[in-house]
């Protein structure tokens, strides 16, 4: 007899029905939803969101690093790279102007640690640099999400995310109008003159 040992949680694609469930309920309040295929369609993407010469802060996510979005955005020179500048700064004497660089990018781009078919993006993060960014203070936020995210709801949200947030570190982000993600976009307040 063999006993079937089942596949670790998160590393296996959503189902497609799962995934139009997300998209829709997201769509529902706003926001921008593309679904695409795979990574190397992600970055495409993402460039053609992003003018050439805009301000981007990247959160750290494994998720754009690796897809390869990270080192396109923070090493091709196309972009005002924010990470890398804040990273070679004095937290000590230029703290002020960090925050004020990591708080209001033309772009915030980052992942989420979950999304719910109905709708609630789970944000953890460990320093907190994207979140005001994610919340309103980015010109537009940009989140890849993978299909192993998308969940059913949150109490299936990662463990992990669950510690952090109950720690206190990130509360979960509730989808509204505005914003994009790959395939998803974040959520903000809407823009009165019809943009996204």
């Amino acid at each position: 007899m063999t006993t079937p040992i089942p596949a670790p949680p998160f590393t296996g694609p959503a189902p497609a029905r799962r995934l139009e469930r997300a998209a829709d309920a997201l769509t529902a309040h706003g926001f921008t939803i593309q679904i695409l295929d795979d990574a190397a369609s992600a970055r495409t993407r993402v460039k053609d969101l992003i003018p050439e010469g805009a301000t981007v802060f990247t959160g750290a996510s494994e998720t754009l690093r690796l897809s390869g979005i990270e080192a396109d955005i923070n090493t091709s020179g196309r972009y005002q790279a924010i990470r890398p500048r804040v990273l070679a700064m004095d937290r000590a004497t230029e703290a002020d102007d960090i925050r004020r660089l990591v708080t209001s990018p033309d772009v915030a781009v980052g992942s989420v640690a979950a999304l719910t078919e109905t709708d609630s993006l789970v944000i953890a993060s460990a320093s907190g640099s994207q979140l005001p960014g994610y919340a309103g203070g980015a010109g537009r936020a940009i989140w890849i999400v993978g299909a192993q995210k998308v969940v059913t709801d949150l109490s299936a949200a990662p463990s992990d995310s669950e510690t952090t947030l109950t720690r206190g570190r990130a509360p979960p982000a509730r989808a509204g109008p505005r914003r994009t993600a790959a395939p998803a976009r974040r959520g903000g307040r809407p823009r009165r003159d019809g943009g996204s």
